[in-house]
């Protein structure tokens, strides 16, 4: 696509953001981020190893960063203390990388942002150098708060993280989209590629998913139409939809000149 999204002042051609869990092995994790085309991965820092044991394999040699650009992740942390210190860890690992997805969740069931600990977290990652993507609630004044603190995106889930269950609030995320001037990705809770559609229908700047690709029964295939779905919607709101015409209909063809009047 010829439009490009920047985050952090470096521009990307894809707008899928990937996660590398849960697939069978590395060797799907990179088939499927392939067919994808993204290329900003996201690894939760607590779940992958990405050097914290040199005995084990590493995501590293699947996926080299000279390739991707990752996207180290505070998956499973509850706390703002724990989601900094664990990116923490991810910035000495990964030589002092700075891009990173904050995520602070309220309770192990919902897996729901807890939003107070995720402000708190993000101002002192920013005040320490980090650039950071945070995923936050569908709430408009939040996310404007996480703009206002120096965050580099805002990631509004569409509903509960691996639920499948896309976008339950398209209003929210179109009030966080007017709300903030940096990148509003959707995550969490995309199903499939028309629900990757629709965000970006609405004007979102781009999707991050991991479960609706990793848990489809063939998830190289699927993400090969996440990829579409993404670039099918990112084109028709560019394009600019008709207006709704409620109970108003409009023949498709002209109705001037017809033959025999």
């Amino acid at each position: 696509m010829d439009d490009l999204l920047t985050i952090a002042g470096k521009s990307y051609s894809s707008r899928l953001l990937v996660g590398t869990g849960k697939y069978k092995d590395f060797a799907e994790t990179r088939a499927a981020i392939d067919a994808s085309g993204a290329e900003i991965v996201t690894v939760a820092i607590r779940r992958t190893n990405i050097g914290q044991d040199p005995n084990a394999p590493s995501l590293l040699d699947a996926l080299p960063p000279s390739r991707f650009t990752y996207l180290p992740n505070t998956a499973g942390c509850y706390t703002a203390d724990d989601a900094v210190r664990t990116l923490r860890l991810a910035r000495e690992l990964l030589d002092d990388h700075r891009l990173v997805k904050l995520e602070v969740l309220g309770d192990p069931h919902t897996l729901f942002p807890n939003m107070p600990e995720t402000l708190k977290a993000a101002a002192v990652l920013v005040k320490e150098g980090f650039e950071v993507m945070v995923y936050c609630a569908d709430d408009p004044i939040q996310a404007k708060m996480l703009e206002d603190i120096g965050c580099v995106a805002v990631m509004p889930l569409a509903s509960l993280i691996g639920s499948g269950m896309g976008i339950l609030n398209p209003w929210n995320v179109q009030l966080v989209r007017d709300a903030v001037k940096v990148p509003v990705l959707v995550d969490a809770g995309v199903g499939t590629a028309s629900d990757a559609a629709i965000a970006m229908e609405l004007g979102c700047d781009g999707v991050l998913m991991n479960t609706a690709i990793a848990l489809a029964k063939d998830p190289v295939k699927m993400a090969g139409a996440m990829k579409k779905g993404v670039e099918a919607g990112r084109e028709a709101w560019l394009a600019g939809r008709m207006p709704k015409k409620f109970y108003t209909a409009s023949p498709s063809s002209p109705t001037s000149g017809l033959i025999g009047s």
